[in-house]
């Protein structure tokens, strides 16, 4: 039991290293993160509970499976407000991916006319159909030009500006696509780990003892097989919306990375 503990604390101080960097980088300090953690202590215990059929698990129990004493379980019952925006909900994030799927069929559709008229697709119908209506183009159209994915290439035309939607202009998205996709990439090995079925796809290749010129190429070799990938996923995940209606219970993630870094800086 004890090298359980042991190798699973290991795994989880490699895991957060780049979040404490994170943490340091913007300015959070101890509190912040001993706060944090116990919030998702409480929330992840209040889970694991109801997986076992306890609806509503009372005090004395979150306080024995998250090692908190019962004062604080009872100061932290109400979970707080998550500030960050919701990525995979963005009507900006479902228009821009289906506007790539266009361009990327057609480059003409690169460019397009703000508003329907005679010159074929216009960005106004990109946008109801991705947001099915629900957010009005010229608020989609504001969104994505704010976050630097597009421009107006004259008065009554847009073009795209990005390969992909990796909002770098805005601090609070980029750190909601950063918590959203380590999130689920770190779920999936979590879950392999406790053994939880079906295996989820998790892989990695590994090497050392690169140059930098090396690094690079195989950096953007990986970019543009994940252009082509991602084109065909969009196309894929597309034709099972329509088929479901969009009223499936499942959601999915699916992503790609590469990192690379001087071997000194690698104890991570």
């Amino acid at each position: 039991m004890q090298d359980r503990i042991s190798w699973a604390q290991s795994a989880c101080a490699r895991v957060m290293r780049p979040l404490v960097r994170l943490a340091l980088g913007m300015g959070l300090k101890h509190p912040h993160l001993e706060s944090m953690l116990r919030d998702l202590l409480l929330d992840e215990a209040t889970r694991l509970w109801q997986q076992q059929g306890v609806a509503a698990p009372n005090i004395s129990q979150l306080a024995v499976t998250t090692g908190l004493n019962r004062k604080d379980v009872t100061a932290r019952v109400r979970r707080p407000a998550d500030p960050l925006p919701h990525t995979e909900l963005s009507a900006a994030a479902k228009t821009f991916t289906r506007w790539l799927q266009l361009a990327s069929r057609d480059p003409a559709l690169l460019r397009l006319p703000i508003a329907g008229g005679d010159e074929g697709l216009s960005f106004e119908e990109v946008a109801r159909e991705a947001s099915r209506g629900d957010v009005h183009h010229r608020a989609v159209l504001d969104e994505l030009m704010r976050l630097g994915m597009v421009a107006k290439a004259d008065a009554n035309h847009v073009e795209l500006t990005a390969e992909g939607f990796v909002p770098t202009a805005d601090l609070q998205t980029t750190l909601a696509f950063l918590g959203d996709n380590l999130r689920d990439h770190a779920a999936a090995a979590v879950s392999n780990a406790l053994g939880e079925a079906p295996l989820l796809l998790e892989r990695a290749v590994f090497a050392e003892g690169l140059g930098e010129a090396d690094c690079d190429a195989v950096h953007q070799w990986m970019r543009e097989r994940w252009a082509a990938l991602h084109r065909d996923l969009v196309s894929q995940l597309s034709e099972a919306l329509t088929r479901s209606g969009a009223q499936g219970s499942r959601r999915l993630r699916v992503g790609v990375y590469v990192y690379h870094a001087e071997r000194e800086g690698e104890a991570e």
